[in-house]
């Protein structure tokens, strides 16, 4: 199940975040209350999920009080009956963050982002993860710890991203479109890696993501080019419709 966590998760590039508004917030609410809204994320190589908000948005101010905080990744979309679907709520805890890593990984997967993220009143979170609510289909429901979820590091992979994203995307966007269209079954032309982590890469067309995954993790960075080559190889073997 765990491995059905972190898959969920790092395939979905938006969330609903609940945080605990102050007292006082709606003016008139008695003691603290509990507030969702909808939030784009992202994941880092350790399946914390980053955020960027802005200094006026209610979740802020309620993580200045408490950083406690959960996010609900719904896995269900296109199925008739939701409730038969996965889903995945983290419990963790948010705090600000400068680190440029993260925010580059966060404004890869939403280009659009660029817009604002530089403006004075717009921070990165890093969500700390504690614990995981797996729920993938009627009476498949479990409870995870942060040790649990598995999560799988490639030694140095973290660094090496941007300029392995960068090379491929502007050396290989052909490879980058066979992933998607040969691998995955996706229309579109246009895809782009967004990015690499230990389990798989993250793809872009538009307001559409996807995600690949690695038949094996990778064990150290050095392998993601034989992996991505290997790729290629077997997206051209796939028949063209």
């Amino acid at each position: 199940m765990s491995r059905a966590v972190r898959a969920l998760v790092r395939g979905l590039d938006r969330a609903a975040l609940a945080s605990l508004l102050p007292a006082g917030r709606p003016p008139a609410a008695e003691g603290a209350w509990p507030y969702a809204s909808l939030v784009l994320v992202a994941v880092d190589h350790d399946l914390s999920p980053i955020l960027l908000m802005s200094d006026l948005a209610e979740h802020t101010k309620a993580i200045a009080a408490d950083p406690r905080v959960s996010l609900l990744f719904d896995g269900t979309q296109g199925l008739d009956q939701p409730l038969t679907g996965p889903r995945v709520t983290l419990l963790g805890r948010a705090a600000r963050t400068a680190d440029e890593r993260i925010a580059r990984r966060f404004l890869a997967r939403h280009p659009a982002a660029q817009m604002y993220a530089g403006f004075k009143d717009f921070n990165f979170y890093r969500v700390t993860v504690e614990r995981a609510h797996l729920v993938a289909g009627f009476g498949r429901i479990r409870w995870l710890t942060d040790t649990e979820l598995g999560v799988v590091a490639a030694p140095g992979l973290a660094e090496a991203e941007p300029g392995i994203v960068s090379h491929m995307n502007d050396d290989h966007s052909d490879a980058v479109q066979l992933y998607a269209s040969r691998l995955l079954g996706l229309a579109g032309d246009g895809w782009r890696m967004t990015g690499i982590d230990a389990e798989g890469i993250d793809l872009r067309c538009g307001g559409t993501v996807a995600r690949l995954p690695f038949d094996a993790p990778l064990a150290e960075a050095a392998e993601a080019r034989k992996v991505l080559v290997a790729l290629v190889g077997q997206a051209r073997a796939v028949p063209v419709p």
